[in-house]
């Protein structure tokens, strides 16, 4: 075994355990989660390869300054037959471009010396790609993906506009590099897009005398990418300009080298892709597991069932939520739990919450009586299909409209792009309710030009509910804290409830949240794409709320808030584990190319 292959397998667990998360955690792992350690593993195969460090050097190998004289040579037949032009000579490579230590029998050499860049063409003015095949492919750099060309999503030219820019074709013989937007991905060319059009933001890398195979993993190496990066022209559009990938400089092995470098970066690298694989089955595998094992929690019948679902969980607790997803998979439980009266055990002398609705009713009807609210129209009867599941005694179906003495919507005046100075009024964004917490930094000032509306202005206790955001975030809610600060406005893309004193807020704020409500809010949710929702007060009115009595209310706030606390503890102690292993991942991979 080879010491790349004791590299791979000595440290295989910090490969597969050194993960980075991408983006909000869920289901389809490879996008997202970053599986960092196998990445950095694919990083240091090619950079061990260009520096020699890869496969051992054989004596008998014909040197790469032999190679060179050849290559010399060809270009000077070239030239004398008017095949190329003759190129202006670039300086000799520099101690300081010579940043690493050549094996025996390497030489360095920049990129013009054995082959030319050519850049590509854009679409002449008044043509256009058509989506139906012709003989015609136009590679673009979005079709340049992993060493290659993405097959399916090809745009074609006509034949018109082909016999245009007929000139700007690349073979299979070469090699592209992207050289704006993208800057400096390397790739081959399948035989099938041989003589196919090449966009204007990528270059054909055009040569012989080598083996294609390892200049292509010599340049995806980080060593020429950090030159690319270094010569990239950084305008608003970054762009490589092809005579400086010309001035390049390569570490150059004999020719049979070049072959068995090539050989075993496959190798390798097919390596990268079984560990990749079985990662991302292992993680699929523990999601689904996990999600498994606590939906028989929310679905279990009676309490003997919940003890026992419950006993299987915590018998593995250690081993089951050991990622993100999983510890926030178990706090949405925890929520689920909460809102369906799993979480905390009911008590028989605690008031029901009839009479608490009761009592609710009768305080809306004072206040309508003392007209300080107006009476609103009735909402439909609960339908069977509404109750999600068997109530626990004591617990009555309501709809948020009824346990809340008024709503309203905000306003929306023209407001300076600026938060508020001290003691100016504001008006809050969407964002001051999306994140689960009020946040009274997100507002704008309102100018001088405009009269603040202070009946809109937000209180302690409301009940604050945005109606437009994105589909995963659309009608979230916050309760305002008693530290809220004054002369802030409602945007009329936030509703107020105002809630009776008989209702624990933050219960509600829990149901508003939980996982039931979100189905709802999906199901009822307008607009045109999932970049902007909308829900409608009326809809907001309806959402169907479990309502326990008020002092389990406060139990189950207490209990979630306890909960989550501890949940924010594992993650925490999770994501220190994972940057340890992302630090060992470097390590190693630093230690290895010393």
């Amino acid at each position: 075994m080879t010491d790349a292959h004791l590299l791979i397998t000595e440290h295989i667990d910090i490969w597969t355990s050194a993960i980075k998360k991408r983006s909000a955690t869920g289901r389809g792992s490879s996008k997202k989660i970053e599986l960092t350690g196998i990445k950095k593993l694919r990083e240091l195969i090619l950079e061990l390869a260009v520096r020699g460090k890869l496969v051992s050097q054989d004596p008998n190998d014909e040197s790469a300054s032999v190679l060179l004289e050849k290559i010399a040579a060809k270009k000077e037949l070239l030239i004398k037959d008017k095949k190329i032009k003759k190129t202006k000579a670039l300086p000799d490579i520099g101690d300081s471009e010579k940043q690493i230590n050549l094996p025996e029998g390497w030489e360095w050499i920049r990129l013009s010396e054995f082959s030319e860049v050519k850049g590509g063409k854009r679409l002449p003015k008044g043509h256009a790609l058509v989506d139906y095949k012709t003989p015609h492919a136009y590679l673009r750099v979005t079709d340049m993906k992993n060493g290659s060309i993405n097959m399916h999503n090809l745009l074609y030219l006509s034949s018109q506009t082909q016999e245009l820019i007929n000139q700007y074709t690349i073979s299979k013989d070469d090699l592209y590099i992207t050289i704006a937007g993208t800057i400096g991905d390397i790739g081959t060319i399948p035989d099938e897009l041989d003589g196919m059009n090449l966009t204007e933001n990528a270059a054909k890398i055009v040569f012989s005398s080598v083996n294609r195979l390892w200049l292509e993993k010599s340049l995806s190496a980080n060593f020429s990418q950090s030159q690319f990066l270094e010569k990239t022209n950084q305008l608003a559009q970054p762009k490589l300009a092809l005579h400086r990938i010309l001035s390049s400089v390569v570490a150059l092995p004999p020719l049979a080298e070049q072959h068995r470098i090539v050989v075993k970066v496959d190798e390798l690298m097919a390596l990268c892709d079984q560990l990749e694989q079985q990662t991302e089955d292992s993680i699929t595998a523990h999601q689904t597991l996990v999600e498994t094992l606590l939906a028989t929690l929310t679905s279990s019948e009676n309490t003997e069932d919940f003890n026992q679902s419950w006993a299987r969980i915590a018998e593995h607790f250690d081993t089951l939520f050991t990622t993100e997803h999983s510890i926030d998979q178990l706090k949405q439980t925890i929520l689920q739990l909460a809102v369906m009266g799993k979480l905390v055990p009911q008590n028989p002398n605690d008031e029901p919450a009839s009479v608490l609705l009761e009592k609710i009713t009768a305080e809306k009807e004072q206040l309508i009586k003392d007209k300080k609210i107006k009476k609103q129209k009735p909402l439909p009867a609960i339908t069977e299909d509404e109750k999600s599941f068997e109530l626990p005694t004591g617990w009555e179906w309501s709809r948020l409209e009824y346990v809340a003495l008024n709503s309203e919507a905000g306003w929306s005046p023209r407001c300076l792009p600026t938060p508020r100075e001290n003691g100016r009024w504001g008006v809050l964004k969407v964002s001051a309710v999306t994140w689960g917490q009020f946040n009274p930094n997100e507002n704008k000032e309102l100018p001088n030009s405009l009269e603040p509306r202070v009946q809109y202005e937000i209180k302690a206790g409301d009940f604050l509910i945005s109606r437009a955001n994105t589909a995963q975030l659309v009608a979230r809610a916050v309760i305002v804290p008693n530290d809220t600060p004054q002369k802030l406005m409602m945007s009329d893309k936030i509703i107020r409830f105002v809630l009776s004193s008989n209702i624990e807020g933050a219960f509600i704020s829990l149901v508003n949240n939980s996982s039931i409500s979100k189905d709802y809010y999906a199901e009822v949710a307008g607009g045109t794409s999932s970049s902007m929702k909308n829900v409608s007060r009326e809809q907001i009115r309806s959402l169907v709320v479990a309502l326990p009595p008020l002092r389990e209310q406060q139990h189950i706030v207490t209990k979630v808030d306890e909960l989550m606390i501890l949940c924010e503890q594992l993650k925490a102690h999770l994501n220190g584990a994972q940057t340890t292993q992302l630090h060992l991942a470097y390590a190693t991979v630093e230690q290895a190319i010393v």
